[in-house]
Parts: structure tokens; sequence; C-alpha cells
């Protein structure tokens, strides 16, 4: 994505965005600079900062990003729990920067008001797929730890996997060794 042809008139914040992944994915969060995306993008080094104004402004615009991506995937998953869970596993491998830059608040303005919204969707369609396991409110679960729980197993799993921590005897796919141990949930 280096060159002038990677920048067309008005799509600078995707481009910028895109270039932030790539460079993410290939050096980790803790090299990215405005400087090296303005060259990805091929644009003048004051072009990141006149729009995001700095990294910050930067990861938190990636941050909402990837939790608006996050949210989408999980309420497409529906209120099936292990499909969400895998999903989330799935996501944290496809999304790597994303997933890198959302769960560290201290990279971003975490309390920036498009953050805690986008946040809070994706919160909700975890919450919403706990919710509606048969037997919870029968038991008088509480449905915010069992959300808690759910996300702390997945969420765990997937840097797990991320980090390449997880023995070798679990396989190659993502999805199918995160289907194993996020069914052991329901059992």
């Amino acid at each position: 994505m280096t060159g002038k042809a990677a920048y067309h008139h008005g799509d600078l914040r995707r481009v910028l965005l895109a270039a932030a992944v790539q460079a993410i994915e290939e050096s980790g969060v803790t090299a990215l600079s405005l400087r090296d995306l303005a060259r990805r993008a091929g644009v003048s080094h004051a072009a990141p900062a006149h729009h995001f104004g700095d990294k910050a402004g930067l990861l938190t615009a990636l941050a909402v990003q990837g939790f608006d991506l996050l949210a989408d995937r999980l309420h497409g998953a529906g209120d099936d729990m292990l499909e969400a869970g895998v999903t989330y596993v799935d996501f944290a491998v496809g999304h790597r920067a994303h997933f890198e830059v959302m769960f560290r608040p201290e990279l971003y303005r975490a309390d920036a008001a498009e953050v805690r919204a986008a946040n809070e969707r994706t919160r909700a369609a975890l919450y919403a797929g706990v919710a509606a396991l048969p037997g919870r409110r029968a038991r008088g679960a509480d449905p915010g730890q069992d959300a808690l729980a759910a996300w702390s197993i997945v969420h765990g799993f997937a840097t797990l996997w991320l980090s390449g921590a997880l023995p070798a005897r679990i396989g190659d796919d993502p999805r199918a060794a995160a289907r194993v141990v996020i069914s052991r949930l329901f059992d």
C-alpha cells in the first residue's frame, strides 16, 4: 500500500487505518508511527496527524473500528454461545492488529464517547447470547457474571492462541480448537 497510488481522494481515514493494521501486524503496536503510516499511504508526513491528532487518536479510531467489527460478528452468531465464542476467537486471529489494540486501553483514549459506545455494543452482543442460554434464569444465574466468565474463557483462549502458548496437540485450526475448548462450558 505504498506510493501515491495507495491514496484516493476522500478515503484518507480508511487508507490510514488499513496502513496501521498492516504496520501493527508486521512490527507490533509499539513500533507504529504516524510518519511510517504517511509513507505507507503515500501522503505527507503531516496528514495522519492532521486527521487523527496523534498516535493515541489513531489507535482510538482503530479500537472503535475493532469493537464495531467484533460486535457485528457476535450479533451474526445470534444466540448460539458456542458459535459466539468461536466467532470471537476467529475475529482475534483474523483481526490481530485490532485485537492487540482493543484490549490495551492505555494505548488509546478509552474514555472517548465513540470507544465507550463501540465497546458497549460488543458487550451487549455477548450479554445477549449469555442471557439466552437455557436454564440460566431458572437456577438464578447472574447473566453479567456468566458473560464475564464466557468472555474470560474465549479471550484467554484467543490470547493463548495468538501468543503460540497452546500445546501443539491442539492442532493448527483455531476455530476447531476453540470449539472443543468452549464446548466444555456447556457440558
